[in-house]
């Protein structure tokens, strides 16, 4: 039904009505058709493809008439790209854009006048006004800094402990004897050692008698006896010639080599402090401590070095020693040091002998005490344990009375002073005066020199 109206915007003959103009528009008359050519004939429409609104086409304006402004028609919403069409994630799925990242955030058109709205602002967003937080010195998050003087701290005191136990363990593992007189009337200034090296070959079995050529294996002589003073100045050693005659205390005059053998027979165990007396009886002098080794120990010692490096002034064989060696600078293994320290087959017979002994016993201690040997734990603990069962002391020496012993003996190498007995016939009888005087200096803590110095 057609009440004169024009129909409303999107019914069927809307646009295509046309609009009757009043008379002030200038516009045709009611019932004019519309001009061919306008808006909404010949199948044409407004730009963008809209529906026409009622006011579509406009009149023509007429001659001499300004025509107002007409509001333009509101433009269509711009279109999206696909990529940012927001779709719906499948599920389990992250929606990705071409080239990876994060898909920009679904855009949304408001009617004009109105603002987007804000997302609230995270504690992230916000930056400080200052200066950026310094990192702190402390251990880092998550793990400790390794405290190396701690570690190290450490390390020195398991050390320690250790090094304490293996002398505790050598203290215990030494062997003692009864050696020094409980009722010594001497007294001396410094420390006076006694050291005795015993031909016993009780330890040995018949092949290393054999190739040793040690002889009897009942003999209880002592073939080395020497004097090792150490005190406010250079240490000094005094070799004794094995035949000297002297008093054997309960037994008289006889050569001092004798009587450890004495002793023994007189009752085991009593051959040490028996010696002991003898010496102390024949010098004057105070003995501090005692130290024998008998050949097992001496051939276990130079085994445990590795050798010792000597250098040997003249060439020597001797069979019954099993000596056979040039002369020149050379390693003396166990079996030819022995033999070196043993043998009387030189011009110089027993002082000659006494001389090497000296000789070796000084680059003996020189090798056990280097760094070498000290630092070399693949060393010293053989050479330690070594010693333990290779060497006898008397009851009241502990592993430090040896330490300081070692460290005087390598101090005769470094300075000190060798010298025998002063002896007036041979090696038989020793000169009183020269000999006196030699150990009054020794008992008033002094360095004997001049005359003193024998043989």
């Amino acid at each position: 039904m057609n009440d004169g109206r024009p129909p409303k915007r999107g019914t069927p003959g809307w646009g295509q009505q046309s609009r009757r103009p009043s008379a002030s528009s200038g516009g045709p008359n009611p019932g004019e058709p519309r001009r061919p050519g306008g808006w909404g004939s010949g199948g044409q429409s407004p730009p963008g493809g809209r529906p026409l609104p009622p006011s579509w086409p406009p009149p023509p304006p007429e001659p001499g008439v300004a025509r107002p402004p007409s509001p333009s028609p509101p433009l269509p919403p711009p279109s999206l790209p696909r990529y940012a069409q927001p779709t719906a994630p499948q599920q389990g799925h992250r929606p990705t854009v071409a080239g990876g990242g994060r898909p920009p955030d679904p855009t949304s058109v408001l009617p004009p006048g109105r603002d987007a709205p804000r997302r609230p602002a995270r504690p992230s967003d916000r930056r400080p006004s200052g200066p950026p937080p310094r990192r702190p010195s402390g251990p880092r998050p998550g793990g400790r800094r390794p405290d190396w003087g701690r570690r190290i701290k450490t390390g020195l005191i398991v050390a320690l402990v250790l090094i304490v136990g293996f002398a505790v363990y050598i203290d215990v593992s030494l062997d003692r004897v009864s050696a020094l007189p409980a009722d010594s009337a001497n007294s001396s200034q410094g420390t006076n050692y006694l050291i005795v090296g015993s031909d016993s070959r009780a330890d040995l079995t018949p092949e290393q008698r054999a190739e040793l050529a040690t002889g009897d294996p009942e003999s209880e002589l002592t073939d080395t006896i020497m004097l090792l003073h150490t005190g406010g100045g250079p240490s000094t050693l005094v070799s004794i010639p094995r035949d000297s005659m002297v008093d054997i205390p309960g037994h008289g005059r006889h050569k001092i080599n004798s009587a450890y053998g004495r002793g023994e027979r007189d009752a085991a165990g009593t051959g040490p402090e028996l010696l002991t007396r003898t010496i102390e009886g024949a010098t004057g002098l105070h003995i501090d401590h005692y130290v024998q080794i008998g050949f097992t120990g001496f051939v276990n010692v130079v085994d445990a070095v590795g050798g010792v490096d000597l250098c040997v002034p003249e060439a020597i064989t001797d069979p019954k020693a099993a000596l056979d060696i040039e002369a020149g600078c050379q390693t003396l293994d166990q079996a030819t040091a022995l033999g070196y320290v043993r043998t009387r087959a030189t011009a110089s017979s027993d002082f000659g002998r006494v001389e090497r002994q000296r000789a070796f016993i000084s680059a003996l201690l020189q090798k056990v005490t280097s760094p070498a040997t000290l630092l070399n734990p693949f060393r010293i603990v053989p050479l330690a344990t070594g010693l333990s069962s290779a060497i006898t002391v008397d009851d009241g020496a502990h592993v430090w009375n040896l330490a300081f012993f070692g460290l005087a003996m390598r101090g005769v190498s470094d300075g000190g002073v060798t010298t025998t007995v002063p002896v007036r016939d041979g090696a038989v009888n020793w000169d009183r005066d020269r000999a006196s005087a030699l150990f009054e200096t020794l008992a008033n803590d002094e360095v004997p020199s001049g005359n003193q110095l024998g043989p």
